[in-house]
């Protein structure tokens, strides 16, 4: 294991806690919440709130849809070289009942998912600098 620090490969989008969170936002007026987070205005079409409390969110929810990702994505990404498929699932929030995307732990594949199956948000190196190793979250099944 390498003694470089681990650093988040996006500043302020996750907690780098043993079991992390994704940090968003809710709305003080109508309660919607937000991720990533939300600070100039309610997206909500009946509120017009722009007041907004930092938020940990749901580190756990059910599998709504996933799918595979065969190609390397777009910059600003760092994707590991040689680029390898990974999936993609979206996760219903526990507590928030919102939707999130994010890549599942490697090592899995499509075959390995099922809508409803249960998730949970762990944190996995994304890739090295010199400096520090960029980590950042991903889905993974709960265990049974």
């Amino acid at each position: 294991m390498s003694a470089k620090p681990q650093v988040p490969a996006i500043e302020g989008w996750h907690t780098m806690d043993a079991k992390p969170h994704l940090l968003g936002t809710r709305c003080k007026s109508c309660g919607t919440y937000f991720f990533p987070k939300q600070h100039d205005f309610c997206k909500n079409p009946h509120c017009d709130s722009t007041d907004f409390d930092e938020v940990e969110l749901s580190r756990t929810g059910n599998v709504w849809s996933y799918t595979n990702a065969c190609y390397k994505p777009p910059e600003p990404f760092v994707a590991a070289e040689p680029f390898k498929p990974y999936c993609i699932a979206g996760v219903q929030l526990e507590k928030e009942q919102m939707v999130v995307l994010g890549q599942v732990v490697e090592g899995l594949n499509v075959d390995d998912l099922k809508v409803g199956m249960s998730m949970e948000l762990v944190l996995e190196p994304l890739h090295e600098t010199d400096e520090d190793i960029k980590v950042t979250w991903k889905w993974q099944p709960v265990a049974q």
